[in-house]
């Protein structure tokens, strides 16, 4: 693939590299690779939804829904006010597998755990709560 101009000057401003660390940037074929990837990615979301939950510090509750972009950058404005780190925390790594999947061409609707938990271990365990989160990944254009 062949950046344009444009494209070099918006990865350099977005990673804030110097012409040096552009040129490093450049000379990976890997990065090219992903940059050609990731292109689809621009129109998809990731969604979280909080499917079970019973006392949860944060006071997520179920149908609660955590986006991120295709990129795995959280939309604020989307998501609620208050996220839970420890959900977070767990959610990184689902998010990942995501993604990765979405660079090799596969659908991660289609992974067969989907589902994560808090780290919290709950009330029955000795803990406080727990809550139970899964992933979908929609077109970007069907964000409500």
């Amino acid at each position: 693939m062949n950046l344009s101009e444009d494209m070099k000057k918006n990865i350099k401003e977005q990673l804030e590299y110097n012409d040096e660390e552009l040129k490093i940037f450049l000379d990976n074929p890997k990065n090219i690779e992903l940059l050609t990837k990731s292109l689809p990615l621009l129109n998809k979301t990731i969604v979280i939804e909080v499917i079970k939950s019973k006392g949860c510090m944060s006071q997520h509750r179920i149908g609660d829904k955590i986006y991120f972009d295709g990129s795995g950058n959280l939309l604020t404005k989307l998501s609620p006010k208050r996220i839970c780190l420890y959900a977070l925390s767990v959610l990184g790594a689902m998010i990942n597998s995501a993604i990765e999947l979405m660079y090799a061409g596969a659908d991660p609707n289609e992974m067969r755990f989907k589902r994560v938990g808090c780290s919290d271990i709950g009330l029955e365990c000795g803990g406080w709560g727990r809550i139970v989160m899964e992933l979908s990944v929609i077109d970007r254009n069907k964000v409500n």
